[in-house]
């Protein structure tokens, strides 16, 4: 999809009351940018008719304080009027951003390089043309009609795809917020990140803890390193075992692998949570085979995940992705929030309460408010993340991908996929153990039934790790640091490093984003992106909040992913 930005333009002079040269008017057709301003500003007049329909009652001449004082309900309901007015027009006036896209879907006619799970596919799993063009048909009206007319390929359902139209009364809208085309189908950038998954499906069961002595992950950090083009974490330049699948942002290469948020007990409410999990058995991988692939791709169900009977510790890559499989929206950050609220001191600085002498924060800056900002970003960002999956990128998952490369392997099929990945020593080592060159799946249904970009579960830790860092003090050391043991039964000191609270947090959000990557759904830009883009809808939605306290607070201050520190 090409950028808005003239359309809307046209489409804001329409509202406003401008005209062209002609005399007529600017724009007579109502896109869903232009209803959008109109519903704002319909919001705003039924908000003001009860507000201007209230008389001022007349000042009393007794020398007693009136009830409610200087929150008397006329000026309270004028004042409360004037905020929720002004945050609406703040939005409906937010800079509009360009939502560039890659060009592959216009690029291939058999639209290999866009999403096409659940459609129909025939033998070699190029989607039907048909479906296709009624899917692009349903996205471009948005009417639940056209998309219960879509044909299926098999039983699985597309998971919501009209949330990608859905408004909301509170925080940014949704379509507002632009990010970077992702790499092309072509593209060596797009060959390092499928490079990097198929490593990634090798070294499942190796421990975290033992990344820099195991011969696998050796040679993985080695051959990421001589592609021209992979942009994972780096040390002087290379991949090494210790930045192995990690992110880049600060914090991110400190101390282990995995975050301390994810490891420590939790207090829930009278209940101490342990955080072991139910983890899959070794090997556990699925979609190696094409006929299973193909069945997959159709939107059918191919097997079954298998149980290991005992409760571990997140310890391996395998674990990481069980976690991020079956966890709800917001879970590792509502338990980091838990956390936090359970460490004496780790409030920011900024916290008003840390300085009132007779009072303490509860329904404002205490832990009500804390969590209940962490839900409602992370249902935020999901509508922004939807919206970009849907409407605009339709980028292809990494299994689709692995199909295509495949086949191109073996000879079936040429396509235009960029060498690096072809000379990649992981192909040859995935073959070698499944008899295919399919990138190998931890979940036995494949990926979800949306497109790629970005990915949901990093739009949610973006947003919630930043509403997590305006509230806590980042430079906070973290006590009595720990690590899983080899086999997840138990966990064991960390003493080489102090561990912040900001850097295991943006290590939280890396862990969550990545940890999918693991699983084979999801690649690297994925998640880089839906980080970015999770953190500024919450910096738009922390910006808002401002105006509403009654305390004397300075405003949110927070280090971004990029390392910049901002006040807001």
């Amino acid at each position: 999809m090409k950028s808005t930005k003239d359309k809307v333009e046209k489409d804001r002079a329409a509202d406003s009351g401008r005209t062209e040269s002609d005399g007529g008017p600017a724009n007579t057709s109502l896109s869903r940018r232009s209803f959008l301003g109109r519903a704002g500003s319909v919001t705003a007049l039924t908000l003001a008719a009860p507000a201007l329909s209230l008389s001022t009652p007349p000042a009393s001449a007794s020398a007693e304080p009136t009830p409610g004082g200087r929150h008397a309900a006329g000026g309270r309901a004028e004042k409360a009027y004037q905020i929720r007015h002004e945050a609406a027009l703040r939005q409906k006036n937010f800079p509009l951003q360009d939502h560039p896209a890659n060009d592959d879907e216009g690029l291939y006619p058999n639209k290999i390089g866009s999403f096409t799970k659940g459609l129909p596919h025939d033998q070699l799993g190029e989607v039907d043309a048909r479906a296709y063009a009624s899917l692009l048909r349903a996205v471009e009206t948005g009417l639940p009609a056209d998309f219960e007319s879509l044909s299926m390929g098999s039983v699985r359902k597309f998971a919501n795809p009209q949330a990608a139209f859905a408004f909301a009364l509170d925080g940014p809208d949704s379509h507002y917020f632009g990010m970077p085309a992702p790499p092309a189908f072509s593209s060596a950038e797009e060959a390092g990140e499928i490079a990097e998954l198929y490593w990634q499906a090798l070294t499942r069961d190796v421990p975290f803890s033992e990344y820099e002595k195991d011969s696998l992950t050796a040679a993985a950090a080695a051959d990421l390193s001589s592609l021209s083009a992979f942009k994972g974490a780096k040390a002087a330049g290379r991949v090494t075992p210790h930045t192995l699948f990690r992110g880049d942002t600060p914090g991110d290469l400190a101390g282990p692998y995995l975050s301390q948020f994810l490891l420590k007990d939790v207090q829930h409410g009278a209940t101490r949570m342990v955080q072991r999990i139910r983890t899959l058995r070794p090997g556990d991988d699925h979609t190696y085979t094409f006929a299973r692939w193909l069945i997959i791709q159709n939107g059918g169900i191919a097997g079954a995940n298998r149980y290991d009977p005992k409760p571990r510790y997140i310890r391996n890559g395998r674990d990481l992705a069980e976690y991020v499989h079956r966890d709800f929206t917001y879970q590792a950050f509502l338990n980091a929030s838990l956390m936090l609220l359970d460490l004496t001191g780790s409030r920011d600085q900024g916290n008003p309460y840390r300085h009132y002498r007779t009072q303490s924060g509860f329904i404002t800056f205490g832990d009500p408010q804390i969590l209940d900002t962490v839900a409602r970003v992370a249902n935020c960002a999901l509508r922004a993340s939807w919206y970009q999956k849907w409407v605009i990128h339709r980028r292809l998952r990494p299994e689709e991908f692995g199909g295509r490369i495949h086949l191109h392997k073996v000879g079936a099929k040429s396509y235009p996929i960029h060498q690096d990945i072809l000379d990649s020593e992981a192909l040859d080592r995935v073959y070698k153990e499944k008899g295919s060159y399919l990138l190998t799946q931890a979940y036995a249904e494949g990926c979800p039934m949306h497109p790629a970009y970005p990915s949901g579960h990093a739009i949610i830790a973006g947003a919630c790790t930043t509403v997590l860092k305006a509230f806590f003090e980042e430079d906070f050391i973290f006590p009595f640091p720990v690590e899983a043991s080899s086999d997840g039964g138990s966990l064991r000191r960390y003493r080489e490093s102090k561990l912040t609270v900001g850097g295991e947090l943006n290590k939280l959000a890396s862990n969550i984003a990545y940890g999918r990557n693991i699983a084979g759904i999801h690649w690297r830009s994925d998640g880089a992106e839906g980080l970015k883009l999770g953190e500024a809808i919450a910096i738009s939605a922390l910006s808002e909040m401002k105006g509403c306290f009654s305390e004397d607070f300075g405003g949110f201050s927070l280090t971004k992913f990029d390392g910049t520190v901002i006040h807001l």
